[in-house]
C-alpha cells in the first residue's frame, strides 16, 4: 500500500511531507483525546512538537532517516502508562498485574500509537483517490507512513503482555482493526483533518493539549450543527 504520492516526497515535495507529518500527528493527538474520552479513561497530558519542515532542514532530515520521515515531530507525552514492566525474575507475575489492573490504558496506548501512521496512510490514499480497506494493510506496512517508532514503542507493549509471538501477533491485529476503525469513522476522520489544517497553518513550534483540545471540541460542535 506504498503509494503515487509516497513517492513525490523522493522528488523534494517537501509541501507534501509537512501534511503527512500535520496528518500523522493529529491522529496521535485526536486519538489521545477523543479515544480515551471515549474509553472513560483519564486525561493525560501532551504536547505536539513539530520541526521546522523548510528548505535545509528537510534536506537533512531526509539524508538521516530510512523511509519517509527524517523529522523528529512527535507527541511528547500522551501515553497512560508511562514505565511498561522491566525483565524481572517474576516477570509472570508482573505481566498479569501489568494486564490486569492497566488493561484499558494497555489496549488505549498501543491503538492510539497506530492511529497516527494509519491517519496519514488515509491521507495519502485519498490523494491517490484510492480506497482505504483494512484488507489492504498489513503491520509492516506502516513503516512506509512514518510509523517506525510507533511500531517500535508498540512492540515494547506488547513483549510486556506476552512472551508468546502468535498472542502478541493476534494481539496486534486486534489493535490494528481497532485503530482503523477509529480513523475511518467519519467524525473522527473529520476531527483528524482540522487538526492537520490547524497544526499547517499554525506556525508553532509546538501545541499543547489543551489547544488540540479546543480544535477538537470546535470540530465536534460544528459538526454537530450540521447533523
Amino acid at each position: 500500500m506504498k503509494r503515487r504520492v509516497v513517492r513525490n516526497i523522493n522528488n523534494n515535495n517537501y509541501a507534501m511531507l509537512e501534511k503527512l507529518v500535520a496528518y500523522h500527528e493529529a491522529g496521535h493527538a485526536a486519538a489521545i483525546y477523543l479515544n480515551n474520552r471515549l474509553k472513560k479513561l483519564p486525561p493525560v497530558f501532551f504536547k505536539i512538537l513539530l520541526d521546522n519542515l523548510q528548505d535545509g532542514a528537510v534536506v537533512s532530515v531526509l539524508k538521516d532517516r530510512d523511509g519517509l520521515h527524517g523529522c523528529t515531530s512527535r507527541i511528547k507525552g500522551g501515553r497512560l502508562i508511562h514505565t511498561l514492566p522491566s525483565h524481572t525474575e517474576d516477570q509472570n507475575a508482573i505481566r498479569f498485574q501489568f494486564t490486569d489492573r492497566y488493561h484499558p490504558a494497555f489496549e488505549a496506548d498501543i491503538v492510539n500509537l497506530l492511529v497516527g501512521p494509519l491517519a496519514e496512510a488515509k491521507y495519502i490514499a485519498r490523494m491517490d483517490n484510492e480506497p482505504f480497506k483494512i484488507q489492504l494493510l498489513t503491520v509492516q506496512a506502516l513503516n512506509n507512513y512514518g510509523g517506525e517508532a510507533d511500531l517500535a514503542l508498540v512492540h515494547e507493549y506488547l513483549q510486556s503482555y506476552s512472551d508468546d509471538q502468535q498472542v502478541q501477533n493476534e494481539s496486534l491485529a486486534h489493535f490494528l482493526t481497532q485503530a482503523f476503525a477509529f480513523v475511518d469513522d467519519p467524525a473522527n476522520w473529520a476531527a483528524i483533518t482540522q487538526l492537520a489544517v490547524h497544526i499547517l497553518a499554525c506556525d508553532k513550534d509546538e501545541i499543547a493539549c489543551e489547544e488540540v483540545a479546543t480544535v477538537l471540541e470546535q470540530q465536534y460542535r460544528a459538526r454537530n450543527r450540521l447533523i
